[in-house]
């Protein structure tokens, strides 16, 4: 059996695990924290990273090298588009997604989740970007209603964790929601997968987490 290795207030594990949970894939958690130097972890992910997965076969990290592992193995319940050119554009959006939203948004983290500060030079440069990155996103999403299109993809699962945590950390800190400010209905798009039950499933485990971590500090 495979094993996803993380915690559930990442992001990326929780992609990871809305395509597990979706496609129905039997799995067993290890609970894993971020940036460890065990020899056991930096074997199969060597930056320390989460998420990462074991499988019989061997590990890996990154959560889309992932994601399409688990696409090629477990082809039964699909998440991408039979039609090769349609499934790269769902790709296509997912590398949006995480590259050009949430990792630009991710150096406003400190400041907006965790109680440190970020410089005026890293807020100017994030609002640059995210202002250039936003229009080009908005070009590819579909919101019909589904990010790709009419139907729920690989994309959702990326999108679902991830448009929230841009929305809240550019309000936090750059004082504008600028995903709400570019005319993106981010809000209604996550009323519309929390109605999914794995959605449903993984905010409840993404709750208890940051309860969990609360009463620790």
């Amino acid at each position: 059996m495979i094993t996803l290795c993380g915690f559930a207030l990442s992001n990326y594990y929780l992609k990871v695990k809305f395509v597990l949970l979706e496609k129905g894939i039997p799995f067993e958690e290890e609970r894993t924290g971020t940036g460890s130097v065990k020899d056991s972890v930096l074997a199969v992910s060597p930056l320390g990273k989460i998420p990462f997965l074991r499988t019989p076969q061997g590990g890996l990290c990154e959560s889309q090298v992932i994601c399409d592992y688990l696409e090629a193995a477990y082809p039964e319940k699909p998440l991408l588009p039979a039609d090769p050119l349609a499934a790269a554009k769902v790709r296509e959006l997912i590398t949006f997604i995480d590259l050009h939203l949430e990792l630009v948004a991710r150096d406003l983290y400190a400041q907006a989740f965790f109680g440190g500060t970020v410089s005026d030079g890293t807020k100017e440069r994030v609002r640059k970007l995210l202002t250039k990155h936003i229009a080009g996103f908005q070009r590819l999403a579909k919101f019909g209603p589904y990010v790709a299109g009419d139907s729920f993809t690989m994309a959702d699962c990326a999108a679902w964790p991830s448009l929230p945590l841009v929305a809240r950390a550019t309000k936090l800190v750059l004082g504008e929601d600028m995903l709400e400010a570019a005319g993106i209905d981010w809000r209604g798009y996550v009323k519309l997968i929390d109605a999914r039950p794995v959605a449903t499933q993984l905010a409840a485990e993404r709750k208890a987490e940051q309860t969990a971590l609360s009463s620790k500090l």
